[in-house]
C-alpha cells in the first residue's frame, strides 16, 4: 500500500519526521508523538499511521535493546516473569486496535497523544519517586502481593503498549520501582527489552493484517536509526530538561491540533 500522492516531498517530510523522532527516543524519548501525527499528515488513516509508526520505529528500539546486552544477566528472572505477558499483552492490544472501528479510533487519536505526553510530561515526578526508593536486597525481598501485581501491571501496560505504545517505558519505570530497583542499568535493560517485546509481537500482526504502508515505513525507519545514533552522540551534551521541555511543547501542539480537528 502506498499513501495518496507520496513522492519527494512526502519522502522528506518523513525522513525528517523518523530523524526527529530516533533523537527524541535516544536522549528522552518520546519519538511516537511526532512520527503519528506526521504519517496523519501525508494522508495515512489513523489505525494505519499507528500501525506504521511502530513498524517503523522498530530499528531503532532493536539497537537500544542490543545496547543493553551485557545488563541482561543480571534481569534474567524478571525476564522469565515479565516476557510472557509482555508478548501476550502486545497481541491483544494489536488485536484491539485492528478490531477498533475507524470512527471510533479517529476520536480516541486526540486523547491518546494528551494522555503520552502527560505521561512523557510526569517523568521527572516518577524519576524523583523511583530516586526515593531503597534498593532490592536478598534480606528484603518484595513480596508475592506485589510481584503477581506488578506482572498484572506489566500486562495493562504491554496492552496499551500493542494499542498505542506512547508512554510505556515510562510506566514500566513506575511499575519497577515500586518492586523496589534501585540500578537504572537494570531498570532501562528491562523496559527496553519489553517495550521492543511488545512492539515487535503488535508489528508482526498489523504486517499479517496489511496494515503496514512500507514506502512510509521504511522512509521513516531509515531517518530514525539515523537521529537514533546522531542522539547517542548528542544525548551527553544536551540538557535534558530543554529537550524534555521541548517534547512536552510539541505533544501538546499536536494533541491541540488534533482536538481542533477532530472536534471543530
Amino acid at each position: 500500500m502506498s499513501a495518496p500522492h507520496f513522492d519527494l516531498f512526502h519522502a522528506l517530510i518523513l525522513a525528517t519526521a523518523g530523524c526527529i523522532a530516533g533523537l527524541m527516543n535516544s536522549i528522552a524519548g518520546g519519538g511516537t508523538l511526532v512520527t503519528f501525527p506526521t504519517l496523519i499528515y501525508v494522508g495515512l488513516p489513523s489505525i494505519a499511521a499507528n500501525a506504521t509508526s511502530t513498524v517503523a520505529l522498530l530499528p531503532a528500539t532493536f539497537g537500544g535493546a542490543i545496547g543493553y546486552r551485557n545488563k541482561i544477566r543480571q534481569i534474567v528472572p524478571w525476564l522469565k516473569l515479565f516476557v510472557p505477558v509482555s508478548l501476550l499483552g502486545g497481541l491483544i492490544g494489536g488485536i484491539l486496535l485492528v478490531q477498533t472501528p475507524s470512527k471510533m479510533f479517529d476520536t480516541m487519536v486526540p486523547f491518546l497523544i494528551l494522555f503520552a505526553t502527560i505521561l512523557f510530561m510526569a517523568q521527572s515526578s516518577f524519576a524523583r519517586f523511583l530516586g526515593s526508593r531503597v534498593a532490592i536486597s536478598h534480606q528484603k525481598p518484595p513480596s508475592k502481593r506485589w510481584i503477581y501485581g506488578s506482572v498484572i501491571f506489566q500486562f495493562a501496560v504491554a496492552i496499551y503498549g500493542g494499542y498505542f505504545g506512547a508512554g510505556i517505558g515510562i510506566l514500566m519505570l513506575a511499575s519497577l520501582g515500586v518492586l523496589g530497583f534501585e540500578d537504572i542499568h537494570e531498570m532501562n535493560t528491562l523496559k527496553v527489552i519489553l517495550g521492543f517485546l511488545i512492539n515487535i509481537v503488535a508489528a508482526v500482526y498489523f504486517i499479517v493484517s496489511g496494515l503496514i504502508y512500507w514506502p512510509e515505513a521504511l522512509v521513516m525507519a531509515c531517518g530514525a536509526v539515523i537521529g537514533g545514533y546522531s542522539g547517542a552522540h548528542f544525548a551527553q551534551k544536551v540538557p535534558q530538561k530543554r529537550v524534555r521541555s521541548v517534547i512536552t511543547a510539541i505533544g501538546l501542539i499536536i494533541s491541540a491540533v488534533m482536538f481542533w480537528r477532530q472536534f471543530s
